[in-house]
C-alpha cells in the first residue's frame, strides 16, 4: 500500500482515540457537575437523531409525508413502551397500508 495510507490511518487512529483517552485520564476520581454529566449522557441520542431524521425526510422521493406518517407510527409505538421488533413492524405495517391506500 502507499505510505499515505499508513499516515492517514495513523491520523484517523490517533483523533478517535484522543476523545477517548482524555476524559479517561484527566476526570477520573472526579464528579462532574449534574448539568454535565447529563449533558453527555443524551449526546448518543442527540446524534442518532441528527443522523437518522433528515434520511426519514426522504424515504420516498418527492413524497416527505410518506417518511413522516413511518416516524410517527414508530414513535408513538416507542412511546407506548413497545420494543423495538414491535415499533419497526409497525411502523412497517403502517407504511404499507399507506402504500396501498394512497
Amino acid at each position: 500500500m502507499e505510505k499515505w495510507y499508513w499516515w492517514m490511518l495513523l491520523g484517523m487512529a490517533v483523533v478517535t482515540y484522543i476523545p477517548r483517552a482524555f476524559p479517561l485520564t484527566f476526570l477520573e476520581g472526579r464528579e462532574l457537575p449534574l448539568l454535565v454529566s447529563g449533558v453527555l449522557r443524551n449526546i448518543p441520542y442527540a446524534v442518532l437523531g441528527a443522523l437518522i431524521f433528515p434520511a426519514i425526510l426522504f424515504v420516498q422521493e418527492g413524497n416527505m409525508l410518506f417518511g413522516l406518517i413511518g416516524a410517527l407510527a414508530a414513535f408513538a409505538l416507542a412511546f407506548a413502551g413497545a420494543n423495538v421488533i414491535v415499533v419497526v413492524m409497525g411502523s412497517i405495517a403502517v407504511l404499507a397500508i399507506y402504500s396501498l391506500i394512497g
